[in-house]
């Protein structure tokens, strides 16, 4: 039986999300809508019906400001803003679907873990175990000054922090509760075992935290944890904490050769590569036919916001109007480091598709939509290269941005799944369990005994059995 691949929606509780100036398209709704709780209904039972592994919540903490020096570019085009929590989404989508499981990102540089910890346990209560912590180290300059930083912790430190902040919310939902601490014994008046509830007296570099966990263990424990980033740093987190990893890159090669990376580096923290799941970005544009197909992408191209896109590539700490100030046939290179997002300064370096740039060829991105990684087409040729991709790659699904909300996705189930489902690449019914039962084999809604969480699970056994 073939691999059957990993579908999710990748959105934000935003008027725009990687769709750069399309609130000017006609059939844009997301910015009109976003703030209407019907509308995310709407859309669960919609991504539910195409048989969607997760929605996947991305989410920044602060404005992008990089470019320019300036807010301005953003907010005049809702490059993520206005932009509200995505958390507060979650029970009323979970409330109208059985199946869809949700991924929601919080970024470990700012919010402590204690009350994190609370959320995601009260989130996987509250879906009956649908849902994954996707782990951010926040890379905007305005955030770090939300949270009354004068400047950004650097890009490694942030790390530093992540790993203990990990430890932290794994002794919170691993430790702190043992197996059937709520007893319920009305004849003791007792609802909980007080023996069987402890402190975690965590005393790190970065955290203090004394515990107990507020939460009873919610039927996970532990979400399913997502990490998105190919620094150097950020795949060995990625290989030590994370489920599923979030990459990018300009081919199907370069993606594999990610993929590749880190499950060598999970083997050597003594992880089972099998219990990771590699999933890469991936845009379509899919019609009936060819020729509506590019018709649509010259009409998206038409209100694509070049400034809107400079404005987010500023997420790497590098500022696109000193580019503009150079010769456009100077050969680009970054002259100085920053700590912004390696990942996004990657995708005009190593990660892009030519690897010696001229100036002017990397503004020239800016432009208009990215052709060269966006897939346009009937919906044989977008299968086409679906299965290209997924197969060529190794990966093991797709986090499918959509440009014009919710239109787009509705075009891809009816005119793409199908073909997907035909070919035996994508399921035709859900599995039954949570959300970590549906993505790896090892049959257990906990995370398997590889990870290290564990050895706080394990530790607890010796110390209360």
């Amino acid at each position: 039986m073939s691999k059957k691949m990993i579908i999710n929606a990748f959105d934000m509780n935003s008027s725009m999300h990687n769709s750069h100036g399309f609130w000017k398209h006609p059939e844009s709704k997301r910015h009109r809508r976003y703030k209407d709780l019907d509308y995310w209904v709407e859309l669960a039972k919609l991504l539910e019906k195409g048989k969607f592994d997760a929605v996947f919540f991305a989410d920044v903490l602060g404005i992008y400001d990089v470019y320019r020096q300036s807010k301005e570019p953003s907010i005049r085009d809702g490059l993520s803003v206005p932009l509200n929590d995505p958390a507060m989404l979650v029970s009323a989508m979970a409330s109208v679907t059985e199946n869809l499981s949700f991924a929601v990102t919080v970024s470990t540089t700012y919010e402590p873990p204690f009350g994190n910890a609370r959320r995601f346990s009260t989130l996987d209560h509250l879906t009956k175990g649908r849902v994954a912590w996707n782990v951010v180290t926040s890379y905007l300059p305005n955030a770090a000054r939300n949270f009354g930083l004068e400047n950004m912790i650097k890009h490694d430190e942030r790390y530093d922090i992540a790993d203990e902040y990990l430890d932290v919310s794994y002794k919170l939902w691993e430790q702190s509760w043992d197996e059937g601490a709520v007893v319920e014994d009305a004849e003791n008046e007792t609802l909980v075992d007080p023996e069987k509830v402890h402190e975690i007296n965590h005393e790190g570099h970065y955290f203090s935290v004394e515990g107990p966990h507020l939460s009873e263990p919610s039927v996970q424990r532990t979400p399913v944890i997502y990490q998105a980033g190919t620094s150097e740093r950020g795949r060995e987190f990625a290989s030590k904490h994370a489920e599923c990893i979030f990459v990018g890159g300009p081919t199907p090669q370069r993606i594999r050769y990610y993929s590749d990376d880190i499950k060598e580096r999970a083997e050597k923290h003594g992880r089972n590569p099998e219990n990771l799941k590699i999933i890469c970005f991936l845009t379509v544009i899919v019609a009936e036919t060819t020729e509506e197909a590019e018709k649509k992408f010259e009409e998206y191209n038409n209100v694509w916001s070049p400034d809107a896109a400079k404005a987010q590539y500023g997420a790497s700490g590098y500022d696109v109007a000193e580019f503009e100030a150079q010769d456009p046939d100077e050969i680009f290179q970054y002259k100085k480091k920053t700590e912004g997002g390696h990942y996004k300064a990657a995708t005009l370096t190593k990660d892009a598709p030519k690897q010696q740039q001229t100036v002017g060829e990397v503004l020239k991105r800016f432009e208009g939509l990215d052709r060269p990684n966006i897939i346009v087409g009937n919906p044989q040729e977008v299968a086409d290269q679906i299965q290209y991709q997924f197969e060529e790659s190794g990966i093991d699904g797709f986090n499918l941005n959509h440009l014009v909300s919710p239109g787009d996705l509705e075009s891809f189930i009816d005119l793409v799944i199908p073909i997907l489902q035909d070919r035996g690449l994508y399921k035709t019914e859900y599995e039954q369990g949570t959300m970590r039962e549906k993505l790896f084999p090892h049959g257990s809604s906990t995370l398997p005994e590889d990870h290290p969480a564990s050895k706080y699970r394990r530790s607890l056994n010796k110390s209360y059995s």
